[in-house]
C-alpha cells in the first residue's frame, strides 16, 4: 500500500510540475533588495496602472526609509513595516517619483498619521498582476490585482471596526500638494501632482487624476488635513501642526498633506473592495478608464485576466531543459522587461502631448517612461524581436513627443523631459529599430528630427548642449570636478554611428560622412601612456593625477558618469578593431579586457561595460572567453533570491541583458543589426515571431551537450562559422543548433 501511495505521489508531482507554465516561474520579489529597485506589486504589460506594497516610510523597524536618505522604490524586501499600497509606480529607477495614492485599510480607533497605522505583515504572496498578504497587526487580509488603466483591492477584515484610508499627501514624489471631492457616498475623485524626477528639472511637473470607488457605503467617512504650525494662533486652535478630521465637510479639499477616511463596523470575514482609475488627461478620463475596465467585473475576474495577459506575453519564449532557478530568473526577467514603457493613453485614445498642455488623440498605444539611456542598448533590440508591433508605436510615441516640443526625447515621463543621464539615446532607438526592418513610422520627421540634435549649435541644443565644442574639437573637455564630458561625449559617437548608419540607408551619403567623421572623435580620449580613455582639460592637455579607478562606488569623478575609466575604456562598440590597434594590438586588447574581470573591475549593475564580456568575440580564437564569462556572470548576479539581481534594473535592461545571454546571443553594438553568439544556458528556446513582420512563425535554438563552450554551429541546417550572426539571418533561420564541449 505504501509503495501504491508513493507512486500516485510520484505521478502528481510529475503531473504538477509539467503543466508549470511560464507565469508560474516568475518571482516579482527578484530585484526587491541589493538597490534593484523592483516591487512586487499588481501590474499588467506596459500597464500604466501598478500597485505594490508600500513599506518605506513611517517605522524605525525598516532599514530603509525614503525620508532618511536617497531613495528611490515604493518596497524593499529588507523592510518590514507598510503604510499602504501604492498607486503607479515605476520600476528599476535610480531616483523617486511616483508612488502615490496610498490606500491603507487597519482596524480600530481611526488614525491617520502614517507614523502610527503602519503595520508588520506575514503571507506574503506575488505573482504577475496579483500581491496579497497579512497584516500582522490588524489580523486583515490585503489583495490588489491591475487592469491596464484601474486597480482593484480586497481587504478581508475581522469584526470590529475596519478603516480603509486613502493618503494622498505622501509617496515617493518629490513634489505636494492635492485636491480631492467627495462625488458620493461611495466615490472619490481628485488630483495630484508629481514630477521633478532625479531633480535636473525643477518644473517637469504633471498632474495625475483619479476617480476612487469603494463597493459599499461607510457608517463614516470624512477628510483628513495635516494643519500647518501656528505660533499665537496655537493658543485658540486645537489642531495647529496636526491632523485634523474633517467629519461633516463634503465638498473639495486641498493640501499638502490631505486624505479620505471610511469606517465600517464589520462582522467577521467582511470583505470590502477598492477600485481606483487613473488618467494624465482628465478626471473624465480616470472615470471612463475606471467603468470600461472593471465594469461588471469581479476581483477574481480581474486578478484572472492579468494572468492570462501574463502568460500570453510571456509564452513568447518557450525553454526547455536548464533549472527551475534557471527558468525562475529567465521568465522574471522577461516579466521586468514588460513593465516600462507604458501606454499613456486613456481608453478613449487621448494623452497629454510631450511638453505641452495640449491633448493628443490616438488609434494605436502611445507610451511613456522612456529611460533611453538605459534601455537603448539592448531593451528597445529585444523588443523589435519578441514585440515588433509595440517597438513601432513606441518609436512612434517617441516620434511624436519629437515633433510637439522639438526634440527627440531622453529620459521622459508623462510627457515631462526630465533631462537625466547623458547623451542623445533617442537617435540611436530610432536608427537601430529601422535597421531591424521596423519601419512604419515618419521617418523623414525622425531623421530631421535626429539630425537636428546632431547639428545644431549648443546655445540652442536641447539635447547637445555642448555641441559647439564637440564639433569643432572632436571631444568635450572636463572643465569642472562634476563634468561628466568624456561620458558624453562616448554617447555622442554611439549616437553619431548609429545615425551615420541610419543616414547610409535613407542615401544621404554626405550626411553619413560626416557624422561616422563625428564618431571617430574617441580617438582623442585615447592616452597611450595608460591605455585608457582619459578626460582632457580646456587646453587640450590630458587630465594631470588621473586616477582609472576613481568613481568606482559612484564618487566624484571628473569626466565620468557612474563609473570610471575602466567602465567606460571599451565603451567604443562600433570601433572594437580600431579601439584594439589604438592600444597596441589584438592580444594587448584581449588581456587588458580580460584584467577588467580578473580584478573585479567590471559592474554588471550599469550599463557602459555590460557589453565587455561580448568584445572577446571580434577576436579570433577568443570566443571561449565570452562563452564561459557569460555563463559565469549569469550565475554569479542573476538569481532567484530578492537580491538576485546585480544592482538598479534600470527599466528592463538589466533583465535584457540576461535574457539575451540565457538564449545565447547578444546586440553589442547598437545601430548594427547583429548579435555576437554565447553559448546558451537552455537545452531548446523557441521563440515565437510576429508574422505581420517576420517571414517565419517560430525561431527554435537547440543546444546539444553540457559543456560551456562552443564547438559547433549549424544556421538553418547548413554550417556558421562565425560567432556572430546578422539580425535577418536569426529571423529567418528556423533553427539554430549549438554544439558544446
Amino acid at each position: 500500500m505504501k509503495k501504491i501511495f508513493l507512486f500516485l505521489a510520484l505521478c502528481m508531482a510529475s503531473v504538477a510540475h509539467a503543466q508549470k507554465t511560464a507565469v508560474d516561474y516568475v518571482n516579482p520579489f527578484i530585484g526587491t533588495s541589493n538597490f534593484g529597485t523592483c516591487n512586487p506589486g499588481a501590474v499588467l504589460p506596459h500597464g500604466m496602472m501598478s500597485v505594490t506594497p508600500f513599506n518605506v516610510m513611517g517605522s524605525n523597524l525598516n532599514k530603509w526609509d525614503k525620508d532618511k536618505r536617497w531613495w528611490s522604490t515604493a518596497y524593499s524586501s529588507d523592510n518590514s513595516v507598510m503604510t499602504g499600497f501604492s498607486h503607479v509606480n515605476l520600476s528599476g529607477v535610480g531616483c523617486p517619483d511616483l508612488s502615490s495614492l496610498l490606500l491603507m485599510p487597519t482596524t480600530g480607533t481611526l488614525s491617520v498619521d502614517y507614523h502610527d497605522y503602519g503595520s508588520t505583515y506575514s503571507n506574503a504572496v506575488a505573482t504577475p498582476g496579483y500581491y496579497s498578504n497579512i497584516l500582522s497587526r490588524y489580523g486583515i487580509k490585503t489583495e490588489v490585482t491591475a487592469t491596464p488603466r484601474t486597480s482593484r483591492a480586497r481587504f478581508t477584515f475581522p469584526k470590529g471596526q475596519g478603516n480603509v484610508l486613502m493618503n494622498l499627501g505622501e509617496g515617493l514624489t518629490n513634489e505636494s500638494g492635492a485636491t480631492v471631492r467627495m462625488v458620493s457616498d461611495t466615490e472619490i475623485e481628485g488630483v495630484k501632482l508629481f514630477g521633478n524626477f532625479c531633480y535636473n528639472v525643477p518644473d517637469a511637473v504633471y498632474p495625475m487624476y483619479f476617480v476612487m470607488r469603494v463597493n459599499k457605503a461607510a457608517d463614516s467617512c470624512g477628510y483628513w488635513k495635516k494643519q500647518r504650525e501656528m505660533d499665537a494662533e496655537a493658543a485658540w486652535d486645537q489642531h495647529a501642526g496636526r491632523y485634523k478630521l474633517y467629519k461633516k465637510y463634503t465638498k473639495e479639499i486641498s493640501g499638502d498633506d490631505i486624505g479620505v477616511y471610511y469606517t465600517y463596523n464589520c462582522a467577521e470575514g467582511d470583505q470590502v473592495e477598492v477600485s481606483i482609475g487613473i488618467s494624465f488627461v482628465s478626471i473624465d478620463g480616470a472615470r471612463k478608464n475606471l467603468d470600461a475596465e472593471q465594469a461588471g467585473k469581479s476581483f477574481d475576474d480581474i486578478r484572472q485576466t492579468a494572468r492570462k495577459a501574463w502568460q500570453d506575453d510571456l509564452s513568447k519564449i518557450e525553454v526547455e531543459g536548464g533549472t527551475d532557478e534557471q527558468k525562475t530568473v529567465f521568465y522574471t526577467g522577461l516579466y521586468h522587461l514588460l513593465l516600462h514603457p507604458n501606454v499613456l493613453q486613456d481608453v478613449d485614445g487621448r494623452y497629454p502631448k510631450m511638453e505641452s498642455s495640449s491633448i493628443g488623440k490616438t488609434d494605436s498605444n502611445h507610451y511613456t517612461v522612456f529611460s533611453l539611456w538605459d534601455t537603448y542598448r539592448n531593451t528597445h533590440p529585444l523588443l523589435c524581436l519578441l514585440f515588433p508591433d509595440r517597438q513601432q508605436d513606441m518609436v512612434r510615441s517617441m516620434v511624436d513627443k519629437a515633433k510637439s516640443w522639438g526634440w527627440m526625447p531622453k529620459w521622459e515621463l508623462y510627457g515631462r523631459e526630465t533631462n537625466t543621464m547623458d547623451g542623445d539615446p533617442a537617435s540611436i532607438v530610432i536608427a537601430d529599430t529601422w535597421m531591424r526592418g521596423i519601419r512604419d513610422f515618419d521617418i523623414n520627421a525622425a531623421y530631421a528630427l535626429c539630425m537636428k540634435s546632431a547639428t545644431t549649435r549648443g546655445a540652442e541644443n536641447f539635447l547637445r548642449p555642448d555641441n559647439d565644442i564637440y564639433r569643432q574639437n572632436g571631444y568635450l573637455p572636463v572643465l569642472s570636478e562634476n563634468s561628466f564630458a568624456v561620458s558624453a561625449a562616448l554617447e555622442y559617437y554611439m549616437a553619431d554611428y548609429a545615425l551615420s548608419r541610419l543616414a547610409t540607408d535613407l542615401g544621404k551619403a554626405d550626411d553619413a560622412t560626416m557624422l561616422l567623421k563625428q564618431s571617430e572623435g574617441w580617438k582623442n580620449y585615447f592616452d597611450k601612456e595608460t591605455g585608457m580613455i582619459r578626460p582632457r582639460v580646456g587646453d587640450g592637455s590630458f587630465l594631470k593625477n588621473f586616477n582609472p579607478l576613481a568613481g568606482q562606488n559612484f564618487e566624484a569623478n571628473p569626466g565620468f558618469h557612474e563609473g570610471c575609466a575602466w567602465n567606460y575604456t571599451f565603451y567604443v562598440p562600433f570601433d572594437i578593431k580600431g579601439l584594439a590597434r589604438s592600444m597596441g594590438g589584438d592580444k594587448i586588447f584581449v588581456e587588458k579586457l580580460q584584467s577588467v574581470f580578473d580584478n573585479n573591475l567590471y559592474d554588471p549593475a550599469n550599463e557602459p561595460d555590460i557589453t565587455y564580456p561580448y568584445l572577446f568575440s571580434y577576436f579570433r580564437g577568443e570566443e571561449w572567453r565570452t562563452q564561459e564569462l557569460t555563463q559565469a556572470l549569469l550565475a554569479k548576479y542573476f538569481r532567484n533570491a530578492p537580491d538576485g539581481l546585480p544592482g538598479n534594473e534600470d527599466t528592463g535592461a538589466m533583465s535584457a541583458w540576461a535574457i539575451y545571454s540565457m538564449m545565447g546571443f547578444y546586440p553589442d553594438c547598437p545601430g548594427d543589426p547583429s548579435y555576437t553568439l554565447t553559448t546558451p544556458v537552455f537545452d531548446k528556446i523557441t521563440i515565437h515571431l510576429d508574422r505581420n513582420f517576420y517571414n517565419l512563425p517560430t525561431l527554435t535554438i537547440n543546444k546539444k551537450g553540457t559543456g560551456k563552450r562552443i564547438a559547433g554551429l549549424k544556421v538553418d541546417g547548413k554550417n556558421h562559422k562565425s560567432f556572430r550572426i546578422s539580425h535577418d539571418e536569426l529571423i529567418d533561420a528556423g533553427t539554430i543548433e549549438f554544439t558544446t564541449k
